[in-house]
């Protein structure tokens, strides 16, 4: 059987009590964090030599993870800073001794997951009909949570009986 699939929000940083503070969601940590050691993503970690792990949590729902790395985005950073010093508050790098624990596979060696060919490859197929397509929000934001009054909310009959009917 297969272990269940783990998702890990994460906070990076270039050095102790640092002043850039990057946080990021992986399902892998060892291998998003060996990524950011070696700046192998282009962009902000590699720019700003964000190479240290100093905090991390784990969750098993991605919706999950999602979640909470949207809401530690949206912190100010002090309340970012007492995060990290509350589970590490030397600011030490959680991932120093992993270059051990995760090599990367040789590019040669990578398995792609097979896709079918044909017309029903599914790629650029259209929804069957009746089926509805809808637009979720995974994390409510505060304000809509509040119960304001809307035109919508008023108390009035779903349906009016029209003039003749019972």
């Amino acid at each position: 059987m297969r272990p269940p699939k783990q998702f890990f929000v994460y906070i990076m940083s270039n050095c102790p009590k640092s002043a850039v503070i990057y946080t990021g969601i992986t399902g892998d940590l060892r291998r998003r964090v060996w990524q950011h050691k070696n700046k192998l993503p282009p962009g902000f970690t590699s720019r700003y030599n964000l190479t240290r792990l100093v905090y991390y949590e784990r969750f098993f729902y991605s919706d999950a993870a999602i979640c909470r790395e949207k809401e530690i985005k949206g912190w100010r950073r002090s309340k970012k800073i007492a995060l990290i010093e509350a589970m590490n508050p030397r600011w030490e790098d959680l991932a120093k001794d992993w270059q051990d624990v995760y090599k990367p596979e040789p590019a040669a060696d990578r398995r792609e997951i097979p896709r079918p060919a044909g017309e029903n490859a599914g790629l650029g197929m259209t929804p069957a009909k009746g089926l509805l397509s809808v637009d979720v929000e995974p994390c409510p934001s505060r304000s809509s949570l509040r119960q304001t009054p809307t035109a919508s909310s008023r108390t009035e009959p779903l349906f009016r009986r029209s003039e003749g009917s019972p």
